[in-house]
Parts: C-alpha cells; structure tokens; sequence
C-alpha cells in the first residue's frame, strides 16, 4: 500500500470533475473504488468531505489514501470491445473534427461507469472511437441511461477544459423532446421547483430519486439546488399526451423527469416518476397510456447548440428520433420536421 498522499490542484489541471482529476493519475483505479473512497471519507478536498463529481479548482489540496500497489484491472481496451458493440458505437457518431466527436446516444446505454452501470457504457466504448487519436475522448456532459440524442465528446483535455465551462456557465442551449401524459396549462411556460435528493427505499439505498421543492420553502431545505425548466407544447393529443419541447435551464439529476411529474404530466415510460399506467399524477394520465405505444422512456435530447471552442463557429447539432420515439410519433401522426426547432425563440 502507497502513504497518505496531500496533492495540489495545479493550473494546467485546471478546473474539472474530482473522479476525473483522480482517474488520470491513478489510472488503474475504477470509477467504483473512486466512489467509494469519497463515500467513506477517504478522499478529501481542503480537509472536507466530497463527492466524486465535485469540481476541483487549481490550488486546492486532495488528500489521497493509501492505494494497492498492485494495480486494479485495467480499463478494457479497444481490442476488448466487441464487435458488434464497437459497430453500434461508431454508427452512432453523427458528427465529428479533429477537437469534438456528437454521438446520438442509443437509449438504455449509461454514459459512464457507476453503481450497477457495469462496463458497457459510452466512456468505456469511446475506445473505440478515437479514430487515430492516442486517447480516447472526454465526455464532457452526460444524459441518463433511457434518455436518448445529442451527446458531447472532446478529443483533446484543453477541448474538454473548454466546452466543461461553456457548460458551466450556461453558453450553451439544449432542446428535449419528451411525449408527456396530458396537456400543461398553461401550453408554455418555467418550472422553478428546486431540487433535493431522496434516499431510495432498498437496503443499498436502490430507488433514489430527486423530490422537488417549492420555491417559496427552499429556505426550509439547505441541500435543495435551485433548478428551473422552460417548456413549450408543440402538439397534443385531446387531453391524454402532448409533444413537448424542454429546455433545461440549468442541469440538475432527474431534473425534466421530476419536474413534469412534479406539474402532473410524466414523460410517457417514466416508472420511477410517473408512477404505473393507470396511476394519475396530478391531472396527468400516468406514466403509460397502454395501446401501441413503447413503455420506454420518451425523453430525447433533440438538438444542441453551443460555439466551437477552436473555431469559434456556432455549430448546431440535431439528433434524430431512437426507434421507439419515431415510432409513437408514426402512431400519433406527428410530423418531426412540422414544428419549430427553437420554440423558446433562439436562432438555431
């Protein structure tokens, strides 16, 4: 076993996730052991308490305990990956330069690594998409493991440095569709509940889940983050479902899920937020709607917008529907090219 390491932030780190500071220098440790290290109180930062996608700034000190000699297993390589996995991956680029790689992200892939994720996830495959590069590429954002579209990777640390801030300091717009169980009145507006954590029901704190608070008793609630998602209806089915356009506003866990359910519309194969098919959250239909339609997740992130951190050219990424989505769209007649890329009013 290694000492008890006090290591600074420094600048050419710059600022970014704790895991991945972590990940790049000691790369035989897993995301798992990492977690757990934070978990425990093992890993500090400043002498206090973290979490894993806590952000670290240059300057700061992290404490690393005592690590195995022997290293862990090592990450699966390319050659490790399957082939039929290595295809999906590939085939899932939509574009791609010499700094940035845009995947549509299939549903029912993680993005990374974590409890129960297993190793087939995007960061795990982006070994097989470094198309002649030394290193595979960084995510730089993530989506939930049944939310579909537009995914972001860099293929250089000063890329990644640069689109993380853009991230951070909201120079970005990104548009969700969703296919949500009633119609919202009103048919556009903001939804400012904050957002706090629940624990989970199971012994292992299985069915954690966000818990929206209002913003008037935020106050009672120090761990509540503020939150706020603009949302347009692009179309609607009498008063059982409707197309919705969603912007996140800000980028909290679960945040579009909890928020519909929180106004009683659930996005349509929503189990962990809308309840079952014949539960009615608030004036909503529930989750499932039975009929045809896919029980999966019908939340997609349709369209990103952000500036190239190189060429400093606004570049704007579409995704089209997964499977499942295009075909509810097909049953219900709505037409992906008949409604507004932008409904909030940006130039997309």
């Amino acid at each position: 076993m290694s000492a008890v390491l006090l290591l600074t932030v420094s600048e050419e780190d710059g600022e970014q996730r704790l895991d991945r500071w972590f990940k790049r220098r000691f790369p035989h440790l897993t995301q798992g052991h990492v977690e757990k290290m934070c978990r425990t109180g093992q890993i500090r930062v400043d002498s206090a308490r973290c979490k894993a996608s806590d952000r670290v700034i240059p300057g700061q000190t992290i404490r690393v305990p005592p690590l195995p000699d022997e290293a862990a297993p090592a990450p699966r390589r390319a050659g490790s990956i399957s082939a039929a996995d290595e295809k999906m991956i590939q085939n899932a680029v939509l574009w791609k330069d010499e700094h940035i790689i845009i995947l549509n992200k299939p549903p029912g892939l993680p993005s990374q690594g974590g409890s129960g994720q297993g190793d087939r996830h995007v960061d795990g495959l982006a070994e097989a998409l470094k198309f002649g590069y030394k290193e595979k590429p960084k995510l730089v954002h993530r989506l939930d493991k049944d939310t579909s579209g537009v995914l972001m990777l860099a293929r250089t640390d000063r890329v990644a440095r640069a689109l993380s801030e853009a991230l951070r300091h909201h120079n970005t717009r990104k548009i969700y569709w969703a296919a949500v169980a009633g119609v919202p009145h009103p048919r556009k507006g903001s939804i400012k509940y904050a957002l706090q954590k629940a624990p989970g029901h199971g012994r292992g704190g299985e069915g954690e889940k966000m818990m929206c608070i209002h913003p008037a008793k935020v106050a009672d609630y120090p761990d509540a983050k503020r939150a706020q998602t603009d949302y347009f209806t692009l179309w609607f089915l009498g008063n059982r479902l409707s197309w919705m356009a969603l912007e996140p506003i800000t980028g909290r866990t679960h945040q579009l899920r909890a928020h519909m359910a929180e106004i009683g519309h659930p996005i349509l194969g929503d189990g962990k937020y809308g309840g079952s098919e014949t539960d009615n959250m608030g004036d909503g239909w529930g989750a499932g709607i039975g009929g045809d339609l896919s029980r999966k997740l019908h939340l997609h992130a349709r369209m990103l917008k952000v500036q190239h951190p190189i060429t400093k050219e606004m570049m704007t990424w579409i995704a089209p529907l997964p499977e499942h989505m295009a075909r509810t769209w097909k049953t219900l007649d709505w037409g992906e090219n008949e409604v507004p890329l932008d409904p909030f009013g940006g130039d997309a």
